[in-house]
């Protein structure tokens, strides 16, 4: 998949273009995702996604906590693995924050990426202050040459399939559930750290990664699979502080199963199979030792039963 960044420097062949933010690109999100790919095999036009970057929420609200799903490597071969040739990276700044709807529309969406076809949610609302929605892209569309689908989401029972339904479930240690919104386990992605290496010292040496831009799940010990290279090594994971020992910095440490090698400084991707227990703090290093080692046989039981 090309990945575009920004205006283009040359004119792409015309596309069926998904628009949005597309942050985790769940089950809701490919209903959208589908209907482009399946308008561009139709007819014979290029597959391509636009997502905003940085995510509006972001700019809009920079101190707000973080709530990501996935990082933009994750988003961008998830969205190749779905068939795109393009995506565009659009970024959200002030000036693309104060277009209206009909200059965003020109300059970008027939400009940069040359759509002939854009497929948005039913509630999608565009331009500054948020002043466009599908019926107005429609009209905008009607008079300088591409046409509009809102596409209604797809729902889990009485509810909508969203990124902040997921992050809810996600919060309250619902893996499984939010793994069904998804159609695949949440993962964590990153670069592993030396940390303070203070498992080791107890036994159960982990592999540290920050969480970053991460939305936060429930604190606490996971049964968990890592990606390294073409490789998945089972384990168990806490997120969290580290209240046992004082700990103040948020962030993943996993314990591998029969694992010694050296990965300091490898990208890896973490998935969040069954929430096992809350954090806690112990009373001494035996205590968290002798929890761990009962954590880790049930995260056993669980992968070995996936």
């Amino acid at each position: 998949m090309q990945i575009v960044y920004g205006s283009p420097q040359t004119l792409y062949p015309p596309c069926a273009l998904a628009l949005g933010n597309f942050d985790g690109v769940h089950l809701g999100h490919q209903v959208v995702l589908g209907a482009a790919l399946e308008r561009a095999a139709d007819m014979g036009l290029a597959a391509a996604v636009a997502v905003f970057d940085p995510h509006p929420r972001r700019f809009f609200q920079p101190d707000a906590p973080p709530f990501r799903l996935m990082d933009d490597t994750q988003q961008a071969d998830a969205l190749a693995d779905l068939g795109f040739d393009r995506m565009h990276v659009l970024p959200f700044d002030t000036n693309m924050a104060s277009m209206m709807p009909r200059e965003f529309a020109e300059t970008v969406l027939s400009g940069w990426a040359n759509i002939q076809h854009v497929y948005v949610g039913s509630d999608f609302e565009f331009g500054k202050g948020r002043s466009g929605d599908v019926a107005i892209l429609t009209g905008i569309g009607e008079q300088i040459g591409f046409s509009v689908s809102g596409m209604k989401l797809k729902s889990a029972g009485d509810s909508k399939i969203s990124s902040s339904r997921v992050r809810e479930l996600l919060m309250d240690g619902k893996v499984a559930a939010a793994a069904g919104l998804l159609g695949r386990f949440w993962a964590i992605r990153g670069e592993i750290d030396r940390g303070d290496q203070r498992g080791r010292t107890i036994g159960f040496p982990t592999a540290n990664i920050p969480l970053g831009e991460y939305c936060r799940p429930k604190f606490g010990v996971y049964a968990v699979r890592m990606q390294l290279g073409d490789r998945v090594i089972p384990g168990v994971a806490n997120i969290g502080v580290r209240p046992t020992v004082d700990g103040a910095e948020e962030r993943l440490e996993v314990h591998l199963f029969n694992f010694a090698e050296d990965i300091y400084g490898e990208t890896v991707s973490v998935e969040l199979v069954e929430f096992l227990r809350p954090e806690q703090k112990f009373n001494g290093l035996d205590a968290l030792k002798a929890q761990i080692a009962s954590d880790a046989d049930a995260a056993r039981k669980i992968l070995a039963n996936l």
